[in-house]
């Protein structure tokens, strides 16, 4: 399952530079597939989806942090336990019910993003 930052984010930043897969962004920047990923061009995701990984993408949100669930492993394959919730000083990164998805999955898609890991 992806983690989610709730409306309680203060925007104080300390999750974006700890997350492994570049999936954390400040509310109103554009995201792309590629930033922090080995990810280039035109790209089938896991879930089925093709996508331009160098294309910029809508903002998930304009006012706090967001994590982009396409691109959230809960650091799997990087660290025992998600990053952004281990820094966040107001606990406001939390497992995201909506994109449930299993061990093997979030490994699967780590490896996706990152050929050498």
């Amino acid at each position: 399952m992806a983690i989610i930052i709730t409306d309680e984010c203060i925007n104080c930043g300390a999750c974006e530079p700890e997350c492994p897969n570049t999936a954390i962004y400040e509310g109103a920047d554009d995201w792309r597939y590629a930033d922090g990923t080995d990810l280039e061009g035109n790209v089938v995701l896991p879930n089925g989806k093709t996508e331009n990984a160098n294309e910029a993408q809508e903002p998930l949100s304009d006012e706090i942090y967001y994590i982009v669930p396409d691109k959230c492993t809960e650091c799997k394959g990087f660290h025992e336990e998600p990053q952004c919730a281990a820094v966040c000083p107001v606990d406001c990164c939390v497992p995201d019910d909506e994109h449930v998805e299993t061990e093997e999955e979030l490994l699967a898609k780590q490896r996706f993003m990152h050929e050498d890991a």
